[in-house]
């Protein structure tokens, strides 16, 4: 057996012994997938809380780098800014929660409008056939959503939420047959010693 292998052998092993905790992120996705779906308001509330929670987290370290860097006699004046810049962002999200969520699809909205033009772009420029007419209808499709966002960021808003819990019950549900397979596989006949505990 190859290194490779063995490593391969080993990681199986652990994997298998350890199938409940498979299990339990896959549940704990599809919880939080279904109370994103079912209750979209609470679950952007949440995300923008641990938005302005990263920011006053960012902002204060890099006031600290700040400060260390100009006891040091190094170059600080960026790292002040970015640190001030976190931390207004972190009080914008906690008083006006509404306004951040809006900021955040606006800013989705324009990404997929400017990605879009640029796939489109790119497609008119594609000299020969290799999927230019995919290119270009992957183009149009996000400068419509964009644009659709933009119109509308609240529904915009929702739509989003609810495309995260499809994605989080889809990704438990994965997790959870992976856990299932990796639980059958710990006592098979025929598998790899690793997957047997000591």
């Amino acid at each position: 057996m190859t290194a490779a292998e063995v490593a391969n052998d080993a990681l199986s092993g652990v994997l298998a012994r350890n199938w409940w905790a498979v299990a339990l992120r896959g549940a704990a996705a599809i919880l939080f997938g279904l109370f994103a779906m079912l209750t979209p308001g609470p679950t952007l509330l949440s995300l923008v809380l641990v938005f302005a929670a990263l920011m006053l987290v960012d902002g204060v370290l890099n006031i600290i780098s700040a400060m260390r860097s100009a006891r040091r006699h190094e170059r600080w004046g960026t790292l002040i800014l970015l640190g001030v810049a976190d931390l207004i962002a972190a009080g914008v999200a906690i008083a006006a929660p509404g306004l951040t969520v809006l900021a955040f699809v606006y800013l989705i909205a324009a990404w997929a409008f400017v990605s879009g033009i640029l796939a489109v772009v790119a497609a008119v420029r594609l000299r020969q056939d290799h999927g230019r007419w995919w290119l270009g209808l992957s183009g149009v499709l996000s400068v419509v959503g964009g644009v659709l966002l933009a119109i509308a960021p609240n529904i915009g808003a929702l739509v989003l939420t609810w495309w995260l819990g499809a994605y989080a019950i889809v990704f438990g549900a994965s997790l959870l047959v992976l856990a299932y397979r990796l639980r059958g596989q710990r006592h098979a006949p025929g598998a790899p010693a690793a997957l047997h505990p000591a």
